[in-house]
């Protein structure tokens, strides 16, 4: 893994993927309330499945678990939904056993105006993960890395383990809501940078902490720069510099740095290498996206590494297992020429895949991917 991420020729294509929450869920069996709070459940949760898909390394995609999070609840009912977690504070968390928590705060969190934002009352530490439409992942600033260090010392001298930070860019666009925040892009963009710089240097900090526990690879989440949602222009004003400071400081520690963009990016390829990354990760197929994989590898295929690029919806998940074993193929002839490829799907797995879906892919790098 380590010579294919330094966009060298190791002796066979690695194999690793990002799997959703609900696959893991699904998967493991996991209690959907202690594979989401503690630290060490989750990281048996996804030893697990590496050892199962065969994978050449593990996405820690959480981190900074609370060990207390057990005293925090008043009580659980089990629903036709899933638990139902009441906290002693008020707020209440449905965990379905195959998708992502749903929160439910007693307070609503009143979205500040961007107008009259003083971007110095963003604290100077990150202290929670954006997850996934509205949803945070708090993080405990005395445990910040536990599912990090449980996870190195059980895999770390056989397998490469990933860390992740998000964009700045999505920190923006959570704090004041997705529509206040792109107006402000256009009618307040001085402010809008004072923000993204505020949230950078926390983000900055938080990835070189991964790096100091030992992590061999820090990936970027970035799901909202893609051409689906803003421009050419708007990326390489408010989304480039300051992803490009976090890869910089990522990789001056020796560590590579990726970047995860969903759905349509085949105008930006180019800018995302220079911003400095290391490798790119997803890179959506049509209809997904619009990136071929061929083209993505003659573009900038010598300068960064490539993680993807298999379709997880219509192949991995709606196809059969010799469907995946095609694509597989086709991946690794367009992948594998010259090295610097991560057999991989674009984006995460869905929760229903088929398990013998996946644990083909292993399968075809051994048989194929070997330089």
């Amino acid at each position: 893994m380590k010579l294919a991420m330094g966009a060298g020729v190791p002796d066979r294509v690695p194999v690793m993927c990002q799997l959703s929450i609900g696959h893991m869920l699904l998967q493991t069996g996991l209690s959907a309330t202690a594979f989401w709070n503690s630290a060490g459940i989750f990281a048996e949760g996804l030893l697990n499945l590496r050892k199962s898909y065969s994978f050449d390394g593990i996405l820690v995609s959480l981190h900074g678990h609370s060990p207390d999070w057990e005293k925090r609840i008043a009580r659980v009912d089990k629903e036709v939904d899933g638990e139902v977690v009441h906290w002693k504070n008020g707020d209440k968390t449905v965990f379905p056993p195959d998708d992502l928590p749903l929160h439910f705060p007693a307070v609503e969190r009143a979205v500040p105006s961007l107008s009259d934002f003083d971007p110095r009352s963003i604290p100077e530490e990150v202290d929670f993960i954006p997850v996934s439409q509205g949803l945070d992942f708090s993080i405990d600033p005395e445990h910040c890395f536990d599912s990090i260090d449980l996870i190195v010392a059980r895999a770390g001298a056989e397998h490469s383990v990933h860390g992740e930070v998000t964009s700045p860019f999505d920190y923006y666009l959570r704090h004041f809501g997705h529509t206040q925040a792109l107006i402000g892009l256009v009618e307040g963009p001085g402010l809008a940078k004072e923000v993204l710089e505020r949230y950078t240097e926390g983000i900055v900090r938080l990835a070189c902490g991964l790096v100091a526990h030992r992590v061999d690879a820090v990936k970027v989440s970035s799901p909202f720069a893609g051409s689906g949602f803003i421009s050419p222009q708007f990326y390489r004003e408010f989304v480039m510099p300051y992803e490009s400071r976090i890869a910089g400081a990522v990789r001056g520690l020796g560590i590579p740095a990726y970047i995860h963009t969903c759905g349509a990016i085949d105008d930006r390829l180019e800018m995302m290498v220079g911003a400095g990354f290391s490798g790119i990760e997803c890179l959506d197929p049509p209809p997904l996206g619009n990136v071929e994989l061929a083209d993505a590898k003659r573009r900038v295929g010598s300068r960064a590494f490539i993680k993807g690029n298999i379709d997880p919806v219509h192949v991995l998940l709606g196809g059969t297992v010799e469907r995946v074993r095609l694509d597989a193929k086709l991946r690794l002839e367009a992948g594998k020429p010259g090295g610097g490829y991560i057999l991989s799907t674009a984006c995460s797995i869905a929760p229903r895949t088929p398990r013998e879906n996946i644990q083909v892919l292993a399968e075809v790098a051994d048989e194929s991917g070997t330089y």
